[in-house]
């Protein structure tokens, strides 16, 4: 599968020497990881953390699969609201999945405290703007929703929001405890950790397929295999293509990161910001001064029209920027497509799956990847190291649901 299409931004962040070889032998272990993306890394940090032998291979070199071309926008809110959340899944189901990913945005602050490498994690407010005068009545219903379960939240009128930004908007949720990063070298910064406390990594090391056994799984690899008692599948999109059950649509998402600007003094605490309008835009800041706006999803192009797309798409996204910032020196510098998947209901798929033993899944689908994948590898964690944790049933790979409204 083909993740990304055009020139992304955070290759360009790390100059590193590190590479991990390709497997050439034969190995055993616990547990063995099969992706070395942002879901990978953080379930080789978790689980090294506590002592488990860890194997992580992945096809591509580390990082470049669709971790690559992820934004680094960390939010505990989602896509699909909390309001919307308990309309589906019920009052107590749908706060505790929003409790769950207030708790990983935590959990990230705390596991990037530790890493020697500088991640440009940096907490964040957020503003969640009402694209249309429709939508300020479900701004509001979202704001009495998260206050009544304690979840810090301030609904800003239009006169707040243009005494803080450049622009103007009828309603905006503005939230704390969010946070940036950057994701490429977020990966690198855990797998380097898990390395010294005594994780294997090989990259550009495929899985050619799996035995399951009573005793664990056998993956094979073009040059050697692996034995492990456990395996996490965390290959991203592309476990699309492993299991039957697919469970997600893919489509196509855009990004772009402008040139290094001189003067971002009007963004307020450079607080991310995003729409209720869906497809929607998304923007952030870097710390070099760059502004970050991604979304537009749509269905993926035809191969042969994918970077003439994204082309087009790179320059609708600086000039949705431009209406919210308005700055002289707006210019693209990185620009690129990338496949994105969301479940049918808004959650992630995260467990085992009655068909693959000693198996589990980490599909952090949606427009909270990283949490996800934070909220995954702590649960798999726990249940590889006999820990009961009751989380794992709300992400069921077995689950059964219907296509439901954002």
């Amino acid at each position: 599968m083909e993740l990304i299409n055009g020139n992304p931004f955070w290759p360009t962040t790390l100059q590193s020497n590190s590479s991990y070889p390709i497997l050439e032998t034969n190995l055993s272990c616990d547990t063995l990881i099969i992706g070395g993306g942002m879901g990978g890394a953080l379930s080789a940090k978790l689980l090294t953390d506590r002592g488990i032998d860890t194997v992580v291979i992945d096809k591509r070199k580390i990082g470049t699969g669709s971790s690559m071309a992820n934004t680094g926008l960390l939010q505990y809110t989602n896509d699909k609201t909390l309001t919307s959340c308990i309309n589906t899944f019920g009052e107590e189901q749908g706060v505790r999945f929003y409790e769950l990913c207030r708790n990983a945005m935590q959990q990230l602050k705390e596991v990037v405290s530790g890493l020697e490498m500088d991640t440009w994690f940096i907490p964040r407010t957020s503003l969640y703007c009402a694209s249309t005068e429709d939508d300020v009545t479900k701004l509001e219903e979202e704001y009495h929703t998260l206050r009544r379960y304690g979840f810090e939240v301030e609904l800003w009128n239009q006169e707040k929001i243009e005494s803080h930004f450049p622009f103007s908007r009828s309603a905006a949720l503005y939230t704390y405890g969010d946070a940036e990063v950057n994701p490429y070298r977020l990966v690198h910064a855990l797998l380097h950790s898990s390395v010294q406390k005594g994780a294997r990594v090989f990259e550009q090391t495929e899985m050619t397929h799996c035995d399951f056994k009573e005793d664990g799984v056998v993956c094979y690899t073009p040059n050697g295999t692996i034995k492990a008692k456990n395996v996490i599948f965390s290959t991203g999109y592309e476990t699309q293509e492993i299991k039957n059950d697919r469970g997600a649509y893919l489509q196509s998402t855009y990004a772009i990161a402008t040139k290094p600007l001189n003067d971002l003094s009007n963004w307020y605490k450079q607080s991310m910001i995003w729409e209720t309008s869906r497809p929607y835009l998304y923007m952030r800041t870097t710390p070099d001064g760059r502004i970050i706006a991604g979304g537009l999803d749509e269905n993926t192009p035809h191969e042969d029209q994918r970077a003439i797309r994204a082309l087009n798409r790179a320059r609708v996204l600086l000039e949705r920027v431009a209406e919210y910032f308005p700055l002289p020196d707006l210019e693209i510098d990185y620009a690129w497509e990338a496949t994105f998947g969301n479940t049918h209901d808004g959650l992630p798929f995260i467990g085992p799956h009655p068909e693959y033993p000693h198996s589990y899944f980490l599909e952090g689908y949606g427009g909270n990847g990283t949490v996800y994948s934070m909220i995954a590898a702590s649960i798999l964690t726990d249940t590889i190291t006999g820990k009961e944790n009751k989380d794992l049933e709300l992400f069921s790979l077995t689950r059964t649901s219907k296509p439901s409204p954002l």
